[in-house]
């Protein structure tokens, strides 16, 4: 029953999260879920802080998580922002920065919550090309803009500018917002948190889903100069003033802590994407040079949406978009050495080889 509904909420056309069924014996290659567990410090620093402290209020700046995150990544802790999920963060920065008098720019194969939010908070915005080869082309940002919006590696195509992109894209926009969104860049991406210092109108956004395995716990994080900060700040506390509980800020910042097990893990995922991305051409994929924790992959003998129903009757998902440019791909998610094993197997009895 829509009666009740305003105006706004007719006009929205949600984004639409990956599936999360329950079908045993499933393979799930479609939301980017990492394959391997969280720090064994964050889960302990979790069950520690699931204490009587519950009935305390979380401390609303997260002071210890920013404080961690500000000397990972070499910026100052008034320069970090925290959030629930990177989804929340961005989201925030639509409204705080990226509302502008003239249109936001992003690519027209990305992130697809980019034109939601876009939509939903009443920003102009044109989407700029992908060139043949599915890449960002800084060049072809030289156009009049309020801001943009770019991830970087790119979802759903995987490919990373290099850092050096990034800078000459600040320095040729430099009267305007730019957003970087890495949720990815841990894979193999440059990110572009050391351009911080020079370019005071960068927010670089990362998220704990991917690289740290922490999707079910929603933290996400911004670095830029504390003048933007103090924007989403503004917008987070005219929203919600708690966003990260207790448990969140302990299992978090021990992650951030435990720099081995993260590099270990994040080199794990790499190599899969390697062995994966060979087994798939030798099947006669066609696959995107990723440096994500997922390949874009699609085969001249069926489309895209024919494999993803095939697959899925066989019991692994992958993420299919089902729009022109992507139609013919597929986005798979690197997953344990098991799960690539039983993919390639079900794609050869797909493909009859």
């Amino acid at each position: 029953m829509t009666l009740f509904w305003s105006q706004r909420a007719r006009e929205l056309s949600p984004y639409v999260p990956g599936e999360q069924p329950r079908i045993a014996n499933l393979v799930k290659l479609n939301t980017n879920e990492s394959p391997f567990g969280p720090s064994p410090l964050a889960l302990e620093a979790m069950r520690s802080a699931a204490s009587d402290a519950l009935r305390l209020y979380p401390d609303p700046e997260a002071t210890e998580l920013r404080e961690a995150l500000a000397g990972h990544h070499g910026v100052k802790s008034e320069q970090v922002f925290v959030g629930n999920g990177s989804d929340e963060v961005l989201a925030h920065a639509f409204v705080a920065l990226l509302h502008q008098a003239r249109p936001l720019l992003f690519p027209d194969v990305t992130y697809s919550f980019f034109p939601v939010w876009a939509r939903l908070f009443g920003l102009s915005f044109e989407t700029v090309a992908l060139d043949r080869d599915m890449r960002v082309r800084v060049e072809d940002y030289r156009r009049g803009a309020g801001s943009i919006v770019i991830a970087n590696p790119n979802a759903p195509t995987g490919i990373a500018l290099p850092r050096a992109e990034i800078a000459r894209l600040l320095a040729e926009q430099s009267g305007i917002p730019v957003l970087i969104d890495e949720a990815y860049v841990d894979f193999g991406g440059e990110t572009a948190a050391s351009l911080i210092a020079d370019h005071p109108n960068l927010l670089v956004v990362q998220t704990m889903s991917k690289s740290r395995a922490l999707a079910g716990l929603r933290v996400g994080y911004a670095l830029g100069d504390a003048s933007l900060i103090e924007a989403l700040r503004r917008v987070k506390d005219s929203f919600n003033s708690y966003p990260l509980g207790r448990i969140a800020q302990a299992g978090a910042t021990a992650s951030v802590r435990d720099e081995a097990y993260f590099r270990a893990s994040c080199a794990k995922v790499i190599a899969g994407r390697e062995a994966m991305t060979r087994e798939l051409i030798e099947l006669g994929f066609s696959v995107l040079p990723s440096s994500a924790n997922f390949v874009f992959a699609s085969h001249p003998a069926m489309g895209g949406v024919e494999l993803a129903a095939a697959l899925r009757q066989r019991g692994v998902l992958v993420r299919h978009f089902n729009q022109t440019r992507t139609a013919p791909w597929l986005r798979i998610t690197v997953g344990a050495g098991d799960d690539t094993r039983r993919l390639v197997a079900e794609l050869e009895g797909i493909l009859g080889r």
